[in-house]
């Protein structure tokens, strides 16, 4: 049995209206000669067909020419998704369709490939995003970017290549690029509620989607098909999904932690389909000057839902949706558009308009506090930053990438799991 619950029902936007079809377009050689943009689909599970359909409502000239992902199914199920969305602007041939764990290469090499948009669990991300910067490609790619220190530290390499090349790099961290958070982050920068003095972020929610084993499939294919419940796929769900409020946090205070000391556990999602994650956690992160930030989430059925940020300063507080409280209140109150085809169209007009975005090596310190704030809790020890991102050689990647046998880790317990 699948369980279905997205990310969208849990993210609310005032208006799904998008004002990048106003952006202009500026000539330039993509592909082929033309300010054409050809959209390559890496991962085609329901982020990257969302992703992609969001990039095709970013702005006009835009078409979806090849994707890849390890399973066909996923393939045909996507674009049918997309065609119906858009059947003008889907020129993806058999030819351009590749399966299996080297399909990435293969759509990383199409010549008229100029942006790919990479959603395929967050494991392979860092390979993903090298093949397709040593290409010359653009890129969209869904958060988080790595799932341990080694990978962090390949995309940023990536990212340092891509600004050398002048290749654009956004980031699915939709929130960057959401009016209401744009807007109060200028008046906390403008000291509205003064020095920053802690905060409080949170993604608490019920359950989410699993795939259940069914006979025939091989360990491999049943971890990538179930990959949220992995923690080598997707970095455990204070990764995949709550880096989206640290990187919140991150951007308030215009840092990042110097320290983490966290805990966490698995008390409901105990079942074999659920891997080898935990299924809540509570995270300290120290920035510097003292200043700590409480974190926490959860993905329990029947608990409350709570998904926010929260900064406190000197004069006042905020919370990300769009408040003020303290010496001046301000509540945001104006239209915006969509923040998932927003950040598709702020990529294309930065291509478009020979500026590329460029949010990579920032995604990926996001994605590293996310991590260190597991290891934490997988461990009991106490994290610096300086060290994860110096010193740990975790690697989660498998000995080898190819369908078949593929042990399940142990869960982790604090105090037992090593620190590497």
């Amino acid at each position: 049995m699948e369980k279905k619950v997205t990310r969208r029902n849990f993210i609310k936007t005032s208006v799904a209206a998008s004002l990048a079809a106003s952006l202009p377009r500026v000539p330039g050689a993509y592909a082929a000669g033309s300010d054409t943009i050809r959209v390559g689909v890496m991962g085609c599970g329901g982020r990257g067909t969302g992703a992609a359909i969001d990039c095709l409502n970013a702005a006009p000239g835009v078409e979806i020419v090849a994707m890849s992902d390890l399973f066909q199914d996923r393939i045909d199920s996507s674009l049918e998704e997309i065609k119906k969305a858009h059947p003008d602007k889907v020129k993806v041939t058999r030819e351009k369709c590749f399966t299996g764990f080297d399909g990435y290469h293969k759509l990383a090499a199409c010549p008229d490939v100029n942006l790919v948009v990479m959603a395929a669990p967050p494991g392979f991300r860092p390979m993903h995003l090298k093949a397709a910067i040593e290409a010359g490609k653009n890129i969209f790619m869904e958060k988080p970017v790595a799932v341990d220190p080694v990978g962090v530290r390949s995309v940023i390499a990536s990212s340092a290549l891509a600004r050398q090349k002048g290749l654009a790099i956004v980031a699915g961290t939709q929130r960057r690029h959401q009016l209401r958070y744009v807007e109060l982050m200028k008046r906390i920068h403008d000291g509205a509620i003064g020095e920053l003095v802690g905060g409080q972020c949170y993604w608490n929610q019920a359950e989410l989607w699993v795939k259940e084993r069914t006979p025939g499939m091989s360990d491999m294919e049943w971890q990538c098909r179930n990959w949220l419940y992995f923690t080598w796929l997707s970095g455990d769900h204070i990764v995949e999904q709550h880096v989206h409020n640290i990187d919140v946090i991150n951007w308030a205070f215009g840092s990042l932690p110097v320290k983490v000391m966290g805990m966490g556990g698995r008390q409901e999602r105990t079942a074999p389909e659920y891997g080898n994650i935990y299924d809540h956690f509570a995270v300290e992160f120290e920035y510097p000057n003292g200043v700590r930030v409480m974190s926490m989430c959860r993905q329990i059925p029947g608990c409350a839902d709570r998904i926010e940020e929260r900064v406190v300063g000197t004069k006042g507080y905020a919370f990300g949706y769009g408040e003020i409280h303290g010496e001046s209140f301000w509540k945001f109150d104006a239209e915006e558009p969509d923040p998932y085809v927003q950040e598709h169209a702020d990529l294309i007009a930065g291509i478009r308009g020979g500026k590329p975005l460029n949010e990579g090596r920032r995604i990926a310190e996001s994605t590293m506090c996310a991590i260190m704030g597991r290891m934490s809790a997988y461990t009991g020890r106490a994290i610096s930053w300086d060290w994860a991102m110096n010193s740990s050689q975790l690697d989660l990647s498998p000995p080898k990438y190819e369908f078949g046998d593929l042990p399940v880790d142990p869960v982790a317990i604090p105090g037992h799991s090593p620190l590497i």
